[in-house]
């Protein structure tokens, strides 16, 4: 999942960030309720997590501009106001779920990935197909023309994204900013290595080729006839 967190608190934005990277996650950061509403706005996230007492805009504010704006991602306030009140708040304030600060790692995690199933399942769209390959979003399972394709946690973030960019070109910033979670260009040959492993998972066994290069531009995943 990609995942924006809200926490002006730099020890609890610091372990939050480090655990999810370490399960697995994209993680942004903001410190403030200002700038983390200009990043929901602008990038598209699995999940949030936002803190109720913020600078410059407090997290319930935060909420509602998004929630005015049609933006239906994920919500989970974590917060040190634990009262029923203070749940009640925040829950009709647009949020999807309410952790009270103190909290386990690992309860914070299930209540992520709760939410994104539910997503899932609210959503009609379960299955990412392009010609005959296909994603299950519920199993993370990939499949090609019936045959099951053993890919690397980053191979399927990387095919994931390109499928739901079926038919567009993808450049290698889009590609940096949304898989790998950079920011700028390293100037290493990253992409062009796992491209060339997931083009050797996905399209070497099969006849008609998926996954193309676009000279100067970046890459598309089509299907050909």
């Amino acid at each position: 999942m990609r995942i924006l967190i809200i926490e002006d608190d730099s020890q609890t934005a610091s372990y939050l960030c480090k655990g999810l990277n370490e399960s697995g996650h994209s993680v942004d950061h903001s410190a403030d309720g200002q700038d983390g509403l200009f990043m929901a706005m602008e990038n598209d996230y699995d999940a949030i997590v936002v803190d109720r007492m913020l600078p410059k805009l407090d997290g319930l504010s935060v909420i509602k501009a998004l929630r005015a704006a049609n933006k239906r991602t994920p919500v989970l306030i974590l917060s040190a106001l634990g009262e029923v009140d203070d749940r009640v708040q925040g829950l009709r304030a647009g949020s999807d779920d309410y952790l009270v600060k103190p909290f386990a790692f690992s309860e914070l995690e299930a209540r992520l990935d709760a939410l994104n199933r539910r997503l899932d399942t609210d959503s009609t769209e379960t299955l990412l197909q392009v010609g005959d390959l296909q994603i299950d979003l519920l199993s993370r399972e990939v499949r090609r023309h019936g045959r099951v394709l053993d890919l690397q946690p980053r191979e399927l973030r990387l095919l994931e994204y390109l499928m739901r960019h079926a038919g567009q070109v993808v450049t290698r910033t889009m590609l940096l900013e949304n898989v790998w979670d950079y920011h700028f260009d390293p100037q290493t040959n990253v992409i062009d290595v796992h491209i060339s492993r997931l083009r050797g998972k996905i399209d070497k066994d099969f006849e008609k080729p998926l996954l193309h290069t676009i000279r100067g531009s970046g890459y598309c995943l089509r299907a050909t006839n």
